[in-house]
């Protein structure tokens, strides 16, 4: 700021002033400080105003994805509606990690935002600690529970598994196999389908763990251990995402299996191919654009009135029946 004012032929107060309240510096003395600004590359401390404001205008949001169209969708519309209210979104990938996150709520608190999203309702002791001692409006994406740390948008994990499998045994499936990658919701999804196929069906349902996350490789190599170490060939086969299904049609039909015929195949999350392929995927939907959108709401209701009374927002879900199923 002190090389701006000597550009412009004022003191550095002036360019303070001129910074944080415009309309208090004459139209010829704030064009000059803005011409130096121009001329010099100046780029504000924002840290410094917020410290003096208590206001950021930044908003934390943490995922564990970047390149998963299904955290990806619903931050780009989270990100759009807090934009057209003046704040911009501060964005890292955890992966499925706990202390990663931990660590990363760490970051992004020294940043002092002044509200954040998180993607699941599972966090470390330190993390909870560490957000309610920030005492900033907190928002967690993608599951409910009747304890958040400030409030959640999402679904029930457990109900979904339990309306799949009822799904499928109404379909007239007697078997059934999973193949979940390894993410706390998609497991308990995977646990509630089990429990519940297995109660209606009588017969144990076998389930594969890809050890990690969820790719079209992933599901080929899990539906050849279930076919070639368990024999399963068939039944119903729910996948804890659409790409791990993707994987399971092609895996399917490179050995001349028939979908659905020999094998019905249900995927999780609707992402955009899950029409296309074929047979058509049918999968489990959640209202990716409403998630990010009634996140931002809350939080921005949260920021203009502490006192606002909802915490949790269900926003279901809904099952597409396509032709794999």
């Amino acid at each position: 700021m002190a090389a701006v004012g000597r550009l412009a032929g004022v003191s550095q107060v002036t360019v303070s002033r001129a910074l944080s309240h415009p309309e208090k510096v004459s139209p010829d003395t704030l064009q000059r400080i803005r011409d130096a600004i121009e001329a010099t590359g100046f780029v504000p401390n924002a840290l410094a105003g917020a410290l003096a404001s208590k206001r950021s205008h930044l908003i934390s949001a943490l995922v564990p994805s970047l390149t998963n169209i299904v955290y990806a969708s619903f931050i780009a519309t989270f990100s759009a509606q807090l934009r057209s209210h003046g704040y911009q979104v501060l964005l890292s990938e955890t992966g499925f990690d706990t202390t990663s996150e931990q660590d990363l709520i760490a970051t992004h608190l020294s940043r002092r935002p002044d509200a954040m999203l998180l993607t699941g309702i599972h966090h470390s002791q330190q993390a909870r600690r560490s957000l309610l001692g920030a005492d900033i409006p907190v928002v967690e994406v993608w599951d409910i529970t009747d304890s958040p740390i400030d409030m959640c948008v999402g679904f029930n994990h457990v109900d979904a598994g339990r309306a799949v499998a009822n799904f499928l045994y109404e379909q007239g499936h007697k078997n059934a196999a999973t193949i979940t990658a390894n993410d706390e919701r998609a497991l308990r999804r995977q646990s509630a389908f089990s429990e519940t196929f297995t109660q209606l069906s009588g017969n144990a349902v076998l389930n594969s763990n890809t050890g990690g996350p969820a790719s079209i490789g992933a599901g080929r190599r899990a539906l050849a251990h279930l076919i070639d170490d368990t024999g399963f060939q068939r039944g119903a086969v729910f996948c804890s995402s659409d790409l791990l299904a993707h994987g399971v049609l092609i895996e399917a039909r490179a050995r001349g299996l028939c979908v659905p015929g020999d094998m019905a195949v249900m995927g999780f999350g609707d992402q955009d191919f899950a029409r296309d392929l074929e047979p058509a995927l049918t999968t489990v939907a959640i209202d990716r654009l409403a998630l990010g959108s009634v996140a931002a709401e809350a939080l921005l209701a949260r920021l203009v009135r502490p006192d606002t009374k909802q915490s949790i927002f269900d926003l279901g879900f809904k099952i597409l029946r396509r032709a794999s199923a």
